[in-house]
């Protein structure tokens, strides 16, 4: 997806003058607002209570990206949530549980979709995580090129599946290693760790940290770096340091949602699922 050189862009978006024109669209589970002048959207999610990744979310996740995609006045997006204090509680357990293999099978393809699109995206991704990111929101957030996140230790990042007694998938895997190195990953993914924001930092889960009300202007600067390079040379550099890892999943994408539904049909982590999830209940109340 090669496009023309942006001329005039930047002398729109010069302090002092008006924003150029900006669109929205939303659906009841992602709102994305575009803005032409500098070709940068930004999706929040806003799902309350916690942002889980439903089947429903992942599918109007998927569309609002390919949207975007297939829109050439769009160079990059910076992800975010609309839901005070976390980014994102991961996937949906009610959906991973007393459900039939066929929904498992549609559960498991749509998050392997979201992850495919995301990590293979010509487009600048750049996370600005403004609360805590657990499993697969901490998926989300390591997908993208870059992720700033609030400067608060009470929010916390991690792939934390072991604790769930589930087992993170290996192309979950891969991309924390590919982050943080196989060292940090392994530690982590096996005591199933949420790294608080400073830890995550120095482990190199997130590049940077900054007080709540920087967020979104960091997040501008930093998607202005990326795109003051031409697009198909930093294209063509991801694809080329990801196409093996993506190319992983689409090798074994069958075999992969085989897997889960195997593993999560079964009686045991339906069980520690539905303990899970009661003590989800007890909490709230």
């Amino acid at each position: 997806r090669h496009r023309p050189p942006p001329w005039g862009r930047a002398a729109r978006s010069l302090p002092g003058l008006p924003p150029g024109p900006s669109r929205a669209f939303s659906n009841s589970k992602v709102l994305v607002e575009l803005d032409e002048s500098s070709g940068v959207a930004t999706m929040k999610f806003k799902s309350p209570p916690v942002n889980s990744l439903s089947l429903e979310f992942l599918t109007e996740f998927c569309i609002s990206l390919e949207k975007l995609e297939n829109d050439r006045a769009c160079r990059g997006v910076i992800f975010t949530s609309a839901v005070p204090k976390i980014f994102s509680s991961g996937l949906d357990i009610m959906e991973m549980c007393g459900k039939s293999t066929e929904h498992y099978a549609e559960f498991w393809r749509a998050v392997q979709e979201m992850w495919l699109r995301l990590y293979g995206s010509n487009m600048v991704t750049v996370a600005a995580i403004n609360g805590s990111s657990p499993a697969g929101g901490c998926l989300v957030a390591l997908t993208c090129d870059y992720r700033i996140m609030v400067e608060n230790p009470k929010f916390s990042i991690g792939l934390n599946e072991a604790q769930l007694g589930i087992v993170a998938p290996f192309w979950f895997k891969d991309t924390f290693v590919n982050v943080v190195g196989h060292r940090v990953a392994e530690r982590s993914l096996q005591l199933g760790s949420l790294h608080p924001a400073p830890e995550a930092l120095k482990f190199g889960l997130v590049d940077e940290l900054v007080p709540e009300e920087k967020l979104q202007e960091k997040a501008a600067t930093v998607m202005a770096q990326w795109l003051a390079l031409p697009d198909h040379a930093r294209q063509l550099t991801k694809s080329m340091m990801r196409k093996a890892v993506l190319d992983r999943l689409v090798a074994h994408r069958e075999e992969d949602i085989q897997n889960f539904i195997s593993f999560i049909s079964k009686e045991s982590i339906q069980k520690s699922l539905r303990m899970y999830m009661e003590m989800l209940k007890k909490k709230k109340g």
